[in-house]
């Protein structure tokens, strides 16, 4: 397994039998990593989360501090997802007639193919079967499966959902209250407004853990708390009283306690546990000894309303919510904290073939689960790296990247299969917000020279200011006129330095180059800085990093906070 050092040091964590990992993060294409890294039918995971994505307008975008970037890499693996090429009919002729996948499956997409031709829709669907027959397959068989998606093709996953797990294994279908939908934009509409998302919850047998969930949010049921838990004992805790009355006659339990009369059928308790009940204090006595003794049943021991299979008290992640990382299709860990805890047990594995930002590795790694993360591009993947560590910034958590170059000739492969995700590797070595201006392979407008950006903070008089350096990443030929133009681009942009990096070593002219832009001071510490820093991948990869004064991460996560605490509802 190919990983980092600086990713996973010293590791000492749990590792599967196959040699997984906990807190791993694999690059590259979720069918081909579960083909060859989960080889085995016997099954891996105890639950698997997927968040695909759902249609043709979903860009995949990281939205950081200073603008927007889309991954390429990411745009163009999910390209074919959206149209029928001759690449999806030879996969759909696969899918129909190949006996490794189920035949009710073959029939589905046959049937579906005979109802939605060959389109958008039904390429869709056949990139998602390919990989829902390889998530069953590394399911435990006490395992849980949760398919998140919307309106556009949700009817139709649950087809191909019940012709790979079967309908006996469909559990819930989970419909979630974004709580948005209310802009102007609705009521010129000529539908309703969408506000849900649907969540399809399947399980690999009977034998599937399941630990029922209980919330406090909805509305009506905090109004029936205020209403009911209206006394308070001596100790301050908030109780409600409930009868202690038996409904049918029961002639042993008629005893008098305390000079307080039994009801007409009697206690519905025994003596010996009345008197347990009094010395710990579950008794409500009345003033009066014609009235009835009757039991405390205490707020902070009410599990809450259980969870039914509509979730409308988890909102949308606010504009302003430490968790928010401004990634466009970002989840809330409230979400994914109740799915992890409904249908796992702490120590299980997690698995995320749909990785983007992170929600269910953060939410996994609070519950003490462990937890597996694919992604397609290297942004998403550095992304749940930073975010993780973000959240935890006095432990030392060991996270293995794998699918990551180990060397230079992992890091020239990368480069010929793809430039922009080679790019955003080496701007996430050295610590660099990747730039905003490319899409789709291709550029919007010139690349003015910028790859990446290095943050960090210096003074101006009594005020603080944040200062960059630009990042610019080369892996072709290089001459003298690339470091010139650097230079111009460091000036033009009115940025303190920058930081150059190659795949091939620099040549004399550009070293020169280099030397001659001169430095740069660092106004807090006085310190000089060269205004160029030139650093290879293979120096890189040794460990070298360019001097930095004040780092500033990209990457915003709150740290991680406790998820069992109670609403206060008074």
């Amino acid at each position: 397994m190919s990983t980092l050092a600086e990713y996973a040091p010293c590791y000492t964590g749990p590792e599967r039998g196959d040699g997984v990992k906990n807190r791993t993060l694999f690059f590259g294409d979720n069918l081909k990593i579960l083909r060859e890294k989960f080889p085995s039918d016997e099954g891996y995971f105890d639950l698997i989360y997927l968040d695909p994505p759902f249609n043709s307008k979903a860009t995949y975008n990281v939205l950081f501090k200073e603008g927007v970037v889309d991954s390429p890499a990411q745009l163009s693996a999910f390209e074919d997802t959206w149209h029928w090429t001759p690449e999806t009919q030879e996969q759909f002729t696969e899918l129909a007639t190949d006996p490794r996948y189920p035949t009710k499956l073959a029939d589905a997409m046959q049937g579906m193919e005979k109802v939605l031709g060959h389109n958008d829709v039904l390429a869709y669907l056949t990139m998602m079967a390919v990989r829902l027959v390889e998530l069953k397959r590394v399911l435990k068989e006490s395992g849980s499966i949760y398919l998140h998606c919307d309106s556009t093709a949700s009817h139709y996953l649950k087809v191909v959902m019940d012709a790979i797990f079967g309908p006996k294994s469909f559990r819930n279908e989970i419909i979630w209250k974004r709580r948005y939908g209310s802009s102007s934009a609705v009521h010129k509409s000529r539908k309703f407004g969408a506000v849900t998302d649907t969540i399809l919850f399947y399980v690999a047998s009977e034998s599937a853990a399941f630990n029922v969930q209980y919330s406090f949010d909805d509305e009506k049921y905090q109004e029936y708390v205020k209403k009911t838990f209206r006394f308070v004992d001596e100790q301050g805790r908030r109780y409600r009283i409930a009868d202690l009355a038996n409904p049918a006659p029961r002639p042993n339990l008629m005893y008098e306690y305390k000079g307080y009369k039994p009801p007409a059928n009697g206690w519905a308790i025994s003596k010996e546990k009345m008197e347990q009940w009094d010395q710990e204090g579950r008794l409500h006595f009345p003033k009066s000894l014609n009235g009835r003794i009757q039991r405390r049943r205490f707020l902070d021991e009410l599990k809450g309303k259980p969870v039914q299979s509509l979730w409308d008290d988890i909102d949308m992640i606010a504009s302003q919510a430490d968790e928010r990382l401004h990634y466009q299709t970002q989840k809330p860990e409230a979400l994914l904290e109740r799915i992890i805890k409904a249908s796992t047990n702490e120590g299980d594995w997690v698995l995320d073939p749909f990785g983007g930002c992170g929600t269910t590795a953060a939410a996994a790694e609070k519950l003490g689960r462990q937890w597996v993360i694919i992604d397609v591009t290297t942004l998403a993947i550095n992304l749940v790296k930073r975010r993780i560590e973000k959240m935890y910034p006095d432990k030392q958590l060991d996270m293995t990247v794998d699918g990551y170059p180990a060397d230079l000739a992992g890091a020239k492969e990368l480069f010929a299969r793809d430039p922009f995700e080679f790019e955003y590797w080496c701007c996430d070595l050295v610590n660099a917000r990747p730039a905003g201006d490319k899409t789709k392979g291709k550029m919007k407008g010139a690349d003015r020279g910028i790859d990446g950006v290095i943050t960090f903070i210096d003074v101006q008089g009594t005020k603080q200011e944040y200062r960059k350096l630009l990042v610019q990443v080369k892996g072709g030929h290089l001459s003298a006129p690339h470091m010139r133009d650097f230079v111009g681009t460091i000036q033009r942009e009115k940025a303190q330095g920058g930081v150059f990096i190659s795949l091939e070593p620099p040549t004399k002219p550009m070293m020169k180059e280099a030397v001659e832009a001169g430095t740069f001071t660092y106004a807090l510490t006085g310190q000089k800085y060269p205004v160029v820093q030139l650093l290879t991948v293979e120096e890189l990869l040794a460990g070298e990093r360019p001097a930095v004064p004040n780092l500033v991460g990209y990457a915003k996560a709150a740290p991680a906070k406790d998820s069992t605490e109670q609403n206060n509802l008074f």
